[in-house]
């Protein structure tokens, strides 16, 4: 681990964090707060699939059949779990990456979130075109 000039280990930091964050040297504090920034988007943007799922399931009885409507909000709930659990280690390897000064990480959970999107967009486009009112 990196030791600081007062003796400290991981960048300055100590206990819990200093074994998080592995080491190295603090960045900027502006770079660190815009990690934090987009940590914070995707966690409304797992709220937002969190509260989709929900709707979808509480509210659209009398519009989806049972099947149509579980699988849509089952999805919906799944990438609103994915996102929220996968955008904590997305923060933590970006923060580890300015700390070390390596290349950012891609964020794996952006084509996830993408593909997610687009099946249940797809599957309402086929609901739309299929339904007969």
């Amino acid at each position: 681990m990196a030791v600081d000039s007062d003796g400290a280990e991981g960048g300055g930091r100590t206990g819990y964090s200093a074994k998080l964050l592995q080491g190295g040297s603090e960045p900027d504090p502006r770079f660190t707060l815009a990690n934090e920034r987009t940590f914070l988007a995707w966690i409304r943007t797992a709220l937002a699939l969190l509260a989709g799922g929900v709707a979808v399931e509480a509210f659209m009885g009398n519009l989806f059949g049972p099947e149509l409507r579980k699988t849509t909000a089952v999805l919906l709930l799944l990438l609103a779990l994915m996102l929220s659990g996968g955008s904590f280690f997305r923060w933590l390897n970006v923060e580890r990456s300015m700390r070390h000064k390596t290349p950012l990480p891609l964020p794996w959970i952006a084509p996830v979130l993408a593909a997610g999107g687009a099946l249940v967009a797809g599957m309402m486009v086929a609901f739309v075109l299929v339904r007969q009112g």
